[in-house]
């Protein structure tokens, strides 16, 4: 995968193109101070991933998403947190608070690569039916049934899902909203923007993560409450 860095700081780019280098087998092919720039090498290119700054001149980072085809993933990357919910509008696959730390950029650019990857080999699985214990998936004209409690939790990427069982892990087109709909909420929990849980699976968790298996799912702001109150009874764990 390849990728571009839109921020109008050099230094911020600078400082982007070396970590990005670092923690990711991406290929940086450009670097771009504001949005034109970007567009014009966009219309003559293909770039999978966008690391890209909120707060620019004449035309934010926010502005510039909306341009952007569905196919170039983007993740934000701004000094400010009160963008994270327009951003996840935006179906952003991430969003990166600066200073930008080695480690939560690493897992960032997993989740892209994992993403595009999973798109390409299955990008039309569909959803085909729904009961009380399970949902059935056709994928490569086949149909597979998947039990609601070997479901470990399940990830929203843009318009699809990565459902995560015992045994494996599909790719579905229906968005996160949409799919929580379907499934049972006495089992199954929303914990994020990102981020469905299956209560039967969580090992263990603090007042900002989940912990299933190897995996580390973050509890978002806006979901803490309920989570704590359907899971915990209301006892948040300082």
């Amino acid at each position: 995968m390849n990728c571009i860095i839109v921020d109008d700081e050099p230094l911020a780019r600078e400082e982007m193109k070396i970590l990005v280098e670092e923690v990711s087998p991406l290929d940086v092919v450009g670097s771009f101070s504001n949005a034109f720039l970007a567009l014009e090498f966009l219309e003559k290119n293909t770039v999978d991933l966008i690391f890209l700054d909120i707060q620019m001149p004449k035309v934010t980072g926010l502005e510039f998403a909306e341009q952007v085809a569905d196919e170039t993933l983007i993740i934000f990357t701004t000094a400010y947190a009160q963008y994270a919910l327009k951003s996840y509008e935006l179906n952003a696959i991430d969003y990166l608070l600066k200073p930008i730390d080695s480690k939560r950029l690493a897992k960032s650019i997993h989740k892209a690569i994992t993403y595009k990857n999973l798109l390409l080999e299955n990008s039309k699985n569909t959803i085909e039916g729904c009961t009380e214990d399970f949902l059935m998936i056709k994928a490569e004209r086949r149909f597979y049934k998947i039990n609601f409690e070997s479901i470990r939790f399940i990830e929203g990427l843009k318009d699809y899902v990565v459902i995560y069982t015992d045994a494996t892990k599909l790719i579905t087109a229906m968005n996160l909203k949409n799919i929580h709909l379907k499934i049972p909420a006495s089992i199954f929990l929303r914990v994020s923007k990102s981020y469905i849980v299956n209560v039967n699976h969580i090992e263990s968790f603090d007042n900002h993560t989940v912990y299933i298996g190897e995996s580390e799912i973050p509890i978002g702001e806006v979901y803490k409450h309920a989570f704590f109150k359907n899971y915990t009874g209301g006892t948040l764990f300082l």
